[in-house]
């Protein structure tokens, strides 16, 4: 599946209001849909990168032999989905970056949806 594909299928979540392909070592995004004036998914896609980079050197410090499945960042309104791509498809630093609606999104669907979107994603 093609990066333009896996967007669009990850809007066609329920309650998805945007979403991003973000490399973690440079910070940018290699792609985002959705968005709009109060959601600026490039300047979310950089913040995030820093969420990510954080958690892994918490799991290094700890010597944790372990991998990110998710992160989940929980707002009043909002739910905020990172799913680093596994490093066996050859991408060991790209994430995808979902923002849903709370009101609207099933948060286990969404992360179900993700896992598929990304078990089919090549870059």
């Amino acid at each position: 599946m093609s990066i333009d594909l896996a967007l669009k299928e990850a809007m066609s979540i329920v309650g998805a209001v945007g979403v991003a392909l973000v490399d973690y070592d440079s910070g940018m995004s290699l792609g985002t849909l959705g968005g709009g004036d109060w959601l600026d998914l490039d300047v979310a896609a950089a913040g995030n990168t820093e969420v990510v980079r954080a958690k892994l050197r918490v799991m290094s410090s700890l010597k944790l032999n372990d991998t990110i499945e998710d992160i989940l960042i929980t707002l009043n309104r909002q739910y905020h989905l990172i799913r680093p791509l596994s490093a066996a498809k050859g991408n060991p630093t790209l994430f995808l970056y979902l923002v849903l609606d709370r009101e609207h999104a099933n948060l286990a669907l969404a992360r179900h949806y993700l896992k598929r979107i990304e078990a089919h994603l090549t870059v």
